[in-house]
């Protein structure tokens, strides 16, 4: 299994409800996505990513395939607009 996760620093951080549904929509849709997490950070500081995604996948070739997928293709475009800053980190879980 893998796990994908993902970090933005929003522009605005009114908008991070908006995304958080928008991405946790993806759920069910993508096959090879075991699971979708997405969370608002509540700290709110300086070193604090806004809106974090993490998403377990069968395998390698299923992060791959839901990074292509047109469902999760067509969430990115609202996600870039949003966000000015991204890390990603990208694994593979222990068996």
């Amino acid at each position: 299994m893998v796990k994908h996760i993902v970090m933005w620093k929003l522009k605005d951080k009114n908008g991070a409800a908006a995304l958080k549904a928008a991405l946790e929509a993806l759920a069910g849709k993508i096959p090879g996505l075991l699971a979708i997490e997405v969370g608002i950070d509540f700290l709110q500081s300086e070193q604090s990513a806004d809106l974090v995604l993490t998403t377990t996948h069968t395998d390698r070739d299923a992060l791959a395939a839901y990074q292509a997928h047109p469902e999760h293709q067509a969430v990115v475009p609202m996600v870039r607009a949003a966000t000015m800053a991204r890390t990603v980190v990208d694994y593979e879980l222990s068996q």
